[in-house]
């Protein structure tokens, strides 16, 4: 009998595990049917099961949460917004400390790059939806609670849909984006509901917990978003994983702290931890503004906005392509290949991605410092010397934004010399797409 191929394994691999899936989601709606019979049992008071008593015993021990707090879990709903970086490890522990309902929201499928610091999701997962993944692993981690996976985006009429119709003891905010965070404060605040806040960039993270009695909410600190093109995403800026893991575990903390009414909640108060370091800071923050347009005594928002326009930034962490050059000025990864080696090719992207992969014999000049003195300098010499029979000069970058923006800079401050300036279309990740596979996409 011939070999099974690899795609025939992965597909009877596939069949399996959605067998398994369903015979999981029987065995759930088998013993949500014997609950009451469980819990009735003559050692035990009747709050808990007796494997309730068994599985949150080292938790129950614990004074501030002991039986009553255990039963308030139990009883709790929390809204995790975001299965990434920080909604990942939250949500296991969330699961795993007995939350009766925890509500899943993310838009994403996953990604091999996702692997390093989403603790959820794993290679069989890839090209899948992030809350599927999600709810298979937290269902296998704690079949007593219900775990509600909702593959949507998040925006002004979602939330007010999903909040309005449920009644969330607590919110977690793991999406990062200033938008959504402008999104999920206001409507938190609408809605009398607490706000756990965490965010991660590099080695750096910070932690605070918002709308939770009578402390500030997002707006009191901070009542105009920045400027879009200051803020930094973890697909530009990098991460390492367990610095987004550390804050997503302390959102979980906080979300049980709330719930089961203990002292020392991070409200009016930021966390800041340096992974450098491995050091953490408490910054007392400003109490809750009186004059606040969102929480104050006289608020002036009555009803969530467009936030994408009120930040002027996207909701999520996916690039917005831009064209800002005309058609002529383009050159698609088609004809850039049959280029290649034969015309001066400069790569804008940061050092460190370059250095991390780049096509041969390009050379890098970052678009952020293109236009310095030194730099133009630098361009003018290898201009004269590499392109003094070929008046094409090819500009590639990740996407095929930054790559635009640099052919305008270069036009400006390079305009004397006998040259055209081309951006290479989709940049590197098009050029991996269509031309070579083997050219890493990050």
């Amino acid at each position: 009998m011939p070999e099974k191929n690899a795609i025939v394994l992965l597909a009877e691999i596939r069949d399996l595990k959605q067998q398994l899936k369903e015979k999981e989601q029987e065995l759930s709606a088998l013993l949500a049917t014997q609950k009451d019979s469980v819990l009735e049992n003559k050692y035990c008071n009747n709050a808990l099961s007796a494997e309730e008593i068994t599985r949150y015993s080292r938790q129950v021990l614990v004074p501030e949460i002991g039986i009553d707090g255990q039963a308030l879990l139990r009883n709790a709903k929390v809204l995790v917004v975001g299965a990434g970086g920080l909604g990942c490890p939250a949500s296991v522990y969330l699961a795993s400390s007995g939350v009766g309902q925890l509500t899943i929201v993310d838009y994403d499928e996953v990604e091999l790059s996702n692997l390093h610091r989403q603790i959820l999701h794993s290679e069989d997962d890839i090209n899948r939806p992030k809350v599927e993944s999600a709810y298979d692993k937290l269902h296998s981690i704690n079949r007593s609670i219900k775990v509600i996976p909702l593959k949507l985006h998040v925006d002004s009429d979602s939330i007010k849909k999903l909040l309005g119709s449920n009644k969330y003891d607590v919110v977690v905010d793991g999406t990062d984006n200033v938008a959504t965070r402008y999104l999920l404060n206001d409507a938190c605040v609408l809605n009398g509901i607490p706000l756990v806040s965490g965010s991660a960039l590099q080695l750096e993270g910070q932690l605070t917990v918002y709308n939770y009695k009578g402390g500030p909410c997002y707006r009191c600190l901070f009542p105009v978003p920045p400027p879009p093109e200051t803020v930094t995403s973890c697909g530009d800026g990098g991460v390492l994983g367990p610095v987004p893991g550390i804050i997503g575990v302390l959102q979980a903390l906080e979300t049980i702290k709330i719930i089961t009414n203990s002292p020392g909640v991070l409200s009016g108060r930021l966390l800041l931890f340096d992974g450098s370091r491995t050091k953490f800071r408490d910054i007392k923050l400003r109490p809750r503004n009186t004059e606040c347009n969102m929480c104050g005594d006289d608020p002036v928002i009555k009803d969530l906005v467009d936030y994408e326009q009120f930040c002027g930034a996207a909701a999520h962490d996916k690039v917005i392509n831009i064209d800002i050059l005309e058609n002529k000025e383009h050159v698609n990864v088609e004809e850039f290949s049959k280029k290649l080696g034969k015309r001066l090719v400069l790569d804008v992207r940061p050092v460190i991605q370059f250095q991390m992969c780049g096509l041969p014999k390009s050379y890098n000049f970052p678009y952020d410092c293109i236009d310095k003195q030194e730099n133009l300098e630098k361009l003018r010499h290898l201009i004269k010397e590499e392109n003094s029979d070929l008046k094409d000069v090819y500009v590639i970058c990740r996407r095929g934004n930054d790559s635009q923006r640099a052919v305008r800079k270069l036009k400006e401050n390079l305009s004397d010399l006998p040259v055209k300036f081309f951006s290479v279309k989709g940049g590197l990740q098009e050029f991996s797409r269509k031309i070579d596979p083997d050219f890493p996409v990050f």
